[in-house]
């Protein structure tokens, strides 16, 4: 009987471990030979496939052998995975995908082309009645794809394909894929998967019952945690983690601009920018932040900045203020420090950048793309190309263009409107040439009231437009994110040397208060992205950033009652990741939501796994701290088990969640494309975490696991793979994921 418990024993974790191994290879030879190879020579080959078979009936039968079905919950648990498994495993094997290409106007269609290029048949024909590219109102950013198909077979039928809305009709269903230049040709996904789909969604909504039942099990070993008397005798957790220093220009000189008061007057216009219509003020700060790295400059604001360049080039082309990160780039400048000035990029030779974009390598190439995107922006705003201020309505169509005063204005406009539209802003610059400030303000809000009168059916309303003023004034996450990471720095030296002061009340007190207004900054910061972009700010790697840094806030207010000394370890957190959020060269822009991602599963999916990253870095802080007490003192024995419990209490609802924010996203990628598991890297890496993280589970087989300071060593090695899946995928592997990239 041992014999044949090993056994099953070995063959199941050693089965998921080779898996691991597999699939973390296949990630990295997929960005060196495509993802047709991976999928053509791993994924879907017999050995490959095999394995996942072999696995998958081990761990079954090593359930079975050890009576975990009296455990009901704990053996429905597993059986869930098993059921997922083998509905994709039908999937493969008998499913169908493919798509297929109609044109308006063309005859039905009834063959398909299959991913592996070949033909099948469907039972009924096909064709296009009517394609749609919806745009958010007053812009030319898409909305929705919408197709309207009709299906010929015993009867007439007619149906609706867009994004995130799927047609099914006997058993196939469409998906809205592409769409040809003129909008006459679409292109639509198609799969027909009865059995397998409806094995793994049963998988799924058994995972998702048993994982909420798992903690309510008087006998289960969270509980057993719960109970634990280490908790009742406290701890220490944290981290040290070193900021960035961030240098500063050295230059003395503040070239000519307008006041203040009157720069910000220019803010307050509406201008078509990044595919949406929003405060002139917006383009101010992602300009002045995109060449020199913060949103002011030498104490003037970014309406300065702008209207300086604007009005006063000649000035400001000397000034020293574009950042250049790259060494090479900095010497085909011949710069003396990190920062250029417009002057810089040219000499009596031509464009100094010329060679870099055309002749270097590619790491090289996409530095000087960098530098040369910012001189290209400096050049946009100084010819007014970038100032699309100026909407036009057509009342023929019914639509409204902005245009900037060197557009090509349409041929239909009337005299009036056109000059004041080339007229307006040279008429400004004389003002400000002369100083008259009383007449620019005028003038200013005669271009405001056009606006309004000429795009008054799209504009936000006053309400969002004064609340995204409020956000650009009072976003500052970076210096939010050092004093965050130097406060969870003092406060670990504190507990380490285990200071007095650390258990008085009022310095806890204070401490705490600081967090409770961490957390409302980070609360309004979030509210205030989701009602100027009317949606919920989790598109972007800027925004989950933001979303686990008010989760790691949240969790430390919450997680104090059993757990007091979480206190610096939040704010460690949530300054480091604050810090990952600000990284960049330019602010994270507001923009429309692409229509693939405006289902609800994204934002579930993308915060559910954030609440899950959170808590595993929770754990790999434990572990990073429990390795300092262990090193650094003979008696920590004590602080290290308790440290131990905390991290294992921890695990369950982290692993929990991940593993429903993965097959939330299966979801949400079959309600979209068709399919919910396409190995993407971003994909495979997030089951590569689940699977590493759920060895750690399964204490009674694994038994290393018991011993606390393997555990606490575990879980800071385990935690790359969080890395990787986050920023190894976006910034290393790629893949369809890359939207999220910061």
């Amino acid at each position: 009987m041992q014999q044949k418990d090993k056994l099953l024993k070995y063959l199941s974790f050693g089965g998921f471990a080779l898996i691991i191994i597999l699939l973390a290879i296949a990630t990295v030879l997929e960005k060196t030979h495509g993802s047709e190879f991976v999928a053509t020579h791993i994924y879907g080959t017999f050995p490959t496939i095999g394995l996942w078979v072999v696995a998958t009936l081990s761990s079954l039968l090593y359930l079975l052998h050890r009576k975990t079905y009296r455990k009901t919950v704990t053996f429905s648990l597993h059986l869930s995975f098993f059921f997922i498994l083998t509905g994709a495993l039908i999937t493969h094997l008998y499913g169908e995908q493919g798509k297929i290409h109609l044109k308006q106007g063309e005859k039905p269609i009834r063959e398909f082309k299959l991913s592996d290029e070949q033909t099948a048949e469907l039972p009924f024909v096909v064709s296009l009645k009517e394609f749609q590219l919806k745009y958010y109102e007053g812009t030319f950013a898409p909305m929705d794809y919408v197709s309207t198909i009709i299906i010929e077979d015993e009867d007439r039928h007619e149906g609706t394909v867009s994004m995130n809305n799927i047609h099914t009709y006997r058993g196939y269903r469409f998906y809205q894929s592409g769409y040809g230049r003129n909008g006459e040709e679409v292109i639509l996904a198609i799969s027909h998967d009865p059995w397998g789909i409806g094995v793994t969604y049963a998988g799924y909504l058994c995972l998702l019952l048993t994982l909420i039942a798992f903690f309510f099990q008087r006998e289960s070993e969270f509980r057993k945690l719960l109970k634990h008397p280490a908790l009742r005798k406290g701890g220490l957790l944290l981290l040290l983690i070193i900021g960035n220093s961030y240098t500063l220009s050295a230059a003395t000189h503040t070239p000519r601009t307008l006041p203040k008061e009157i720069a910000e007057e220019f803010g307050n216009l509406y201008i078509y920018y990044n595919d949406r219509i929003c405060p002139l003020q917006t383009l101010a700060n992602d300009f002045t932040t995109k060449l020199y790295g913060k949103s002011d400059y030498k104490g003037l604001s970014a309406e300065q900045v702008l209207t300086g360049w604007f009005f006063f080039y000649d000035d400001w082309k000397h000034e020293p203020m574009i950042k250049i990160k790259s060494s090479e780039v900095q010497q085909a400048l011949n710069l003396s420090n990190k920062f250029a000035a417009l002057k810089d990029f040219t000499d009596v030779t031509g464009y100094k950048l010329e060679d870099l974009l055309r002749y270097a390598k590619a790491p090289v190439r996409k530095k000087a793309n960098e530098a040369n995107e910012k001189f290209n922006l400096v050049s946009m705003l100084c010819t007014g190309t970038l100032l699309k201020i100026y909407p036009v309505n057509n009342t023929t169509t019914r639509e409204t263009v902005w245009y900037s005063l060197t557009d090509r204005l349409p041929e239909n406009l009337s005299y009036e409107q056109s000059a004041f539209i080339r007229g307006s802003m040279n008429l400004i610059a004389e003002k400000v040439a002369m100083k008259e400030y009383k007449e620019i303000t005028s003038l200013l809000e005669k271009i405001r009231q056009y606006q309004l009168k000429e795009a008054k059916e799209c504009m936000p309303g006053e309400n969002r437009f004064l609340a995204e003023k409020l956000y650009n004034r009072t976003h500052c996450i970076r210096p939010l994110a050092m004093a965050s990471l130097t406060l969870g720095i003092i406060c670990f030296l504190l507990f380490c040397l285990r200071v007095p002061i650390c258990q008085n009340k009022r310095f806890l007190g204070v401490i705490n208060l600081l967090l409770i207004a961490m957390s409302l900054y980070l609360t309004i910061q979030i509210a205030l992205r989701w009602y100027i972009s009317n949606h919920i700010p989790l598109s972007n790697g800027f925004e989950t950033m933001l979303f686990m840094a008010w989760c790691s806030a949240i969790l430390t207010l919450l997680l104090q009652q059993r757990f007091k000394m979480s206190l610096p370890f939040g704010w460690l957190l949530c300054g480091f990741t604050l810090l990952v959020g600000g990284i960049g060269e330019s602010s994270p822009q507001i923009t429309q939501l692409m229509p693939v991602l405006q289902s609800p599963f994204l934002s579930i999916h993308v915060m559910v796994i954030m609440v899950a990253y959170t808590l595993l870095a929770f754990t790999m802080l434990n572990g990073m701290t429990a390795l300092i007490l262990h090193y650094s003192r003979k008696e920590s024995a004590e602080e290290v088990e308790y440290l131990y419990i905390i991290s294992r209490l921890l695990l369950y609802p982290a692993v929990f969640l991940l593993a429903i924010g993965i097959f939330i996203g299966a979801v949400w990628a079959n309600v979209s494309w068709g399919r919910y598991w396409g190995w993407d890297p971003k994909e495979v890496w997030a089951l590569i975490t689940m699977l590493v993280y759920a060895a750690a589970l399964h204490t009674q087989s694994l038994k290393f696991f018991r011993q606390p300071m393997f555990f606490h060593k575990f879980c800071v090695v385990a935690f790359l793979t969080v890395l990787i899946t986050y920023f190894g995928v976006n910034f290393l592997l790629g893949g369809m994921h890359s939207y999220a990239n910061m």
